[in-house]
């Protein structure tokens, strides 16, 4: 198994935690809010020091996920 594939194993789907949304580890962190974070300029290191339960990588976890939403044939125009 890939390292990839290990990270991504990192991020759960629980309908009853953030109603549904994907999660590092089935806790309350959803991804969409840590990929805010970094793109906000926060570095990793930053991150891991606001947030004890996080390890170094759920962050990566959280950049694996997303790139594996970004490996589509088409994406439609959503920023507003």
């Amino acid at each position: 198994m890939n390292n990839s594939k290990i990270l991504l194993q990192r991020i759960t789907i629980d309908s009853a935690i953030c109603h549904g949304k994907p999660c590092i580890r089935g806790l309350r962190y959803p991804v969409e809010n840590i990929l805010e974070l970094l793109s906000s300029g926060m570095t990793i290191e930053e991150i891991l020091e606001d947030y004890d339960d996080l390890e170094r990588d759920d962050i990566l976890a959280v950049l694996a996920y997303a790139t594996k939403l970004t490996q589509v044939k088409s994406i439609h125009n959503f920023i507003v």
